[in-house]
């Protein structure tokens, strides 16, 4: 009888505790951040997960690294997660690696970052268009002289108004190269990004749910973020399910 009693109470212990966060990984333990002075690290307790915790660090001018929040709550793509180099478009999943940010936007005003901000409008896409490489990936306003790309294979920014209230650009596909074409009146990429792979991969506001691979956390810890961000410092994000952080 008492060994039943404790099978019950471990039972109902297990059903009743809240799920625990994903395991930290500090930035010294981490493979790809290069020069970064400031890492944002994502994990999840597996590859099928949704949820994940988002935690903040800097080092410091002594060399050792802290975390400058409290972990985030953060929501992931709905198809789980995937190598970055294995990512396929329009899947869900969210892409596993190390990658730059180096921009930021929004629907709102910019809140104080120090990362370059664009405030969009009704008129501003993120182009996702396999037909078009040259845009593939890259911000696009319509009203763009001799647009190439279909809207209908973009992201009309502004129909998101809670999500990207405000938004960090996640480098993952990014095009290099980079520049405005002012006969078109769009920006138009040196070396195209792999289209198929995947676009607008982002760290924004969140919203009801899980993402459509993007990372998202809530609107004032998005803010907290983007005030932190330092392009001086050279930002990253590391992503994944917790058994791979390290590697990716």
């Amino acid at each position: 009888m008492r060994r039943l009693a404790a099978v019950l109470v471990i039972v109902v212990t297990a059903v009743l505790l809240p799920a625990q966060p994903a395991a930290a990984a500090i930035p010294a333990d981490l493979a790809h951040i290069g020069n970064a002075k400031q890492v944002i690290v994502v994990t999840a307790a597996g590859w099928s997960s949704t949820k994940a915790t988002l935690r903040a660090y800097q080092r410091g001018a002594d060399g050792r690294w802290r975390q400058a929040f409290a972990g985030m709550a953060a929501r992931t793509g709905y198809g789980g997660w995937a190598w970055a180099s294995r990512r396929v478009q329009d899947t869900g999943t969210t892409p596993v690696g190390t990658f730059k940010i180096t921009e930021a936007f929004g629907v709102r005003a910019d809140p104080g970052t120090r990362l370059p901000y664009r405030k969009v409008d009704g008129n501003d896409y993120w182009v996702g268009d396999q037909r078009d490489a040259r845009t593939y990936n890259l911000f696009q306003p319509s009203a763009s002289a001799k647009r190439t790309w279909r809207k209908s294979q973009a992201e009309r920014l502004a129909a998101y108004p809670k999500q990207y209230a405000h938004a960090a650009v996640i480098n993952f596909n990014r095009p290099s190269g980079v520049k405005w074409d002012a006969k078109r009146s769009q920006y138009v990429a040196g070396k195209p990004a792999r289209t198929g792979r995947g676009s607008a991969i982002f760290l924004h506001a969140s919203g009801t749910g899980a993402t459509a691979g993007c990372v998202s956390v809530s609107r004032a810890n998005m803010v907290r973020l983007l005030k932190w961000l330092n392009p001086a410092k050279h930002p990253r994000i590391v992503m994944g399910p917790s058994q791979v952080i390290t590697r990716a």
